[in-house]
């Protein structure tokens, strides 16, 4: 590949969690880059509204309504994006959720499975249809969206950093599996982004976007095309000797 070639020129992409935040910023992102884009999330109208404007900018995009803690619902959404292109060479799975925190003794089970099923479930789901859809293909690029929460701990957020830690081992046992197949499958680890979740967080926690950026080096947070940067690059050709890594996009916060 030249230096003036688009990183993924051509490559099919599958985006979940697309319709805000790091995914929204991501379809942006691989677009530029010469992706051609099948997004997901389950809010259709944002969808709808994303897909429109890539189009409009002269991309390659369309959108499933998924929901990735459905095993079926991920099954589908790898099967169409196969049917719609003929093959599937990169994914970011972006989708994922919060909770409201809370000790680890006064957390219910429902929000432990609430968490878990989106974040860790819905990786697993994915990887599952991605892998396969790739060993058909040849090979391919696989990007999970852990979480500094995935190689640091906190206090009153335990599901949340549980799910975030397995989303780096299932990264590991996936990539040690089918590196000798031809794919390569990666985690980033984002920091403090702005999103959607997290205005709403600082919003209805006063102090709390103090807090945050007193913990980040950089004092400040991401813009989340920032870290759909460091997805798309990993992504890429540009990344072919890195599988099984986990890339903190965190403003050097786990530096400290």
């Amino acid at each position: 590949m030249s230096d003036g070639a688009a990183p993924l020129d051509g490559k099919v992409v599958l985006i979940t969690g697309a319709s805000s935040g790091i995914g929204a910023a991501a379809a942006g992102v691989f677009a530029r880059q010469g992706a051609r884009l099948v997004l997901c999330a389950r809010r259709e109208e944002r969808l709808r509204a994303l897909v429109g404007r890539l189009r409009g900018q002269g991309a390659t995009a369309s959108y499933v309504v998924a929901d990735v803690s459905r095993a079926g619902d991920a099954r589908a959404l790898v099967e169409q994006a196969v049917a719609r292109h003929g093959r599937l060479d990169a994914a970011f799975n972006n989708a994922g959720t919060a909770v409201e925190k809370r000790p680890l003794h006064l957390t219910d089970d429902d929000c432990y499975e609430r968490v878990m099923a989106t974040n860790a479930r819905g990786v697993w789901n994915c990887l599952r249809h991605e892998i396969a859809a790739m060993l058909a293909c040849g090979g391919g690029a696989i990007v999970n969206t852990s979480s500094v929460g995935g190689l640091l701990a906190s206090s009153a957020a335990a599901p949340y950093i549980a799910s975030k830690h397995a989303v780096i081992g299932l990264t590991k046992a996936a990539a040690v599996e089918y590196a000798a197949h031809g794919i390569r499958v990666n985690a980033i680890a984002p920091g403090l982004a702005r999103s959607e979740m997290v205005d709403q967080w600082f919003t209805s926690h006063p102090g709390a976007q103090e807090q945050a950026l007193r913990s980040a080096p950089q004092r400040r947070a991401a813009d989340p095309e920032e870290v759909a940067e460091a997805a798309a690059w990993l992504c890429s050709d540009r990344a072919s000797f890195v599988t099984g890594a986990t890339l903190a996009v965190d403003g050097g916060r786990t530096a400290w």
